[in-house]
């Protein structure tokens, strides 16, 4: 039977199977409908589902509208963001929504191709929220259809290079069927999250029979992705910097992967004692932090120092502890902020 034809299988099984996530329990009445859609589909990216669910939860209190988030500062947005990583999803969703405040009175558009436009939405969010929240015909392809199709079809290109997600994007819109394609779309998905993952359960599989890959006995080495970059370890000394109270921490500048958080001052291991002012003294070594970001595993080895006074450092600044918490941080130096607290020697 051609795969097409399987389709309905596959959405038969997501109806019955299909994990009972709060965005999808939305109602499509509610005005913020399309929005909270949006704000589900760039959180899903990168985080497993299950990690999202309090954050999307939290996002939705606190910003229950384009108009809220646009409204917002961005610090207050990252720090609402805190703890879910790839902080660049955060930035780009107020940019979106400021965006839409300037050119479509706050309202999504319900077109592909106009979705294009705001910032932030590439190919799969695009799709994603055309098809989800508006119900259109578009491929929302992800890293879990990308899996299932390269197994589908016995693909063996490395799915990174551009002509083959062009071609599995064009492969997954054919599959949609002309009745409601949006829930095909979110099946498939569904598939790539649940089953048809690194080790593939292909005995439960709706679609067992069609699967190339399967017939071909090399499922588990699809999909083919080319050389990964190879992890680069940080070793780094921390200095954090007490004074009368306050605490020196400094703003992380627009450009650069941790941009807009806060974070400690710190130095490549071995650097610190050279830096220090005279003014400063180590009273102690804290617990060492081990933290991973994009390409990167940094060691950190955060130092407890009092300042004789409010020494002025480029690009920090001195706050009291206590409004600490209500600073976003990294991680990493979330982290060193709790080992602070616990201190005794501050």
């Amino acid at each position: 039977m051609p795969l097409k034809e399987k389709i309905s299988d596959l959405v038969e099984w997501f109806k019955n199977r299909h994990r009972p996530f709060p965005w999808r329990k939305l109602s499509r009445e509610s005005p913020s409908f399309a929005y909270a859609i949006w704000v589900s589909e760039v959180m899903l990216q990168q985080t497993r589902a299950e990690v999202v669910i309090p954050y999307f939860s939290i996002w939705m209190e606190r910003f229950p509208t384009i108009e809220s988030l646009a409204a917002a500062s961005l610090t207050e947005v990252i720090k609402t963001w805190e703890g879910l990583g790839y902080y660049s999803r955060a930035r780009r969703l107020w940019q979106g929504a400021k965006y839409l405040m300037e050119t479509n009175h706050g309202r999504l558009p319900d077109a592909y191709e106009e979705l294009l436009n705001i910032p932030g939405f590439g190919p799969y969010t695009a799709g994603a929220v055309a098809s989800f929240a508006f119900h259109k015909k578009a491929a929302a392809v992800d890293g879990n259809v990308f899996r299932v199709m390269t197994r589908l079809f016995a693909i063996s290109e490395p799915i990174d290079k551009v002509a083959i997600q062009k071609l599995i994007r064009n492969q997954t819109l054919e599959l949609l069927p002309e009745r409601e394609p949006w829930v095909a779309m979110e099946a498939l998905i569904e598939l790539g999250a649940t089953l048809c993952i690194r080790k593939p359960k292909c005995s439960h599989c709706p679609l067992e029979g069609e699967c190339l890959a399967r017939e071909q006995k090399n499922a588990e080495s699809l999909p083919i992705k080319s050389k990964k970059e190879k992890i680069e370890k940080l070793y780094r000394d921390v200095a954090v910097i007490v004074c009368e109270g306050k605490v020196l921490v400094g703003k992380v500048k627009s450009g650069r992967v941790m941009a807009d958080l806060y974070e400690f001052p710190y130095f490549d291991r071995g650097k610190l004692r050279e830096w220090l002012p005279k003014e400063m003294k180590i009273l102690q070594a804290l617990d060492c932090i081990e933290h991973s970001f994009t390409r990167f595993r940094a060691l950190l080895y955060p130092h407890l120092i009092r300042s004789k006074n409010e020494v002025v450092i480029n690009g920090y600044n001195w706050v009291p502890l206590k409004q600490l918490r209500t600073f976003p941080f990294s991680s990493g130096h979330r982290k060193i902020l709790g080992l602070l607290e616990e201190a005794k020697s501050i």
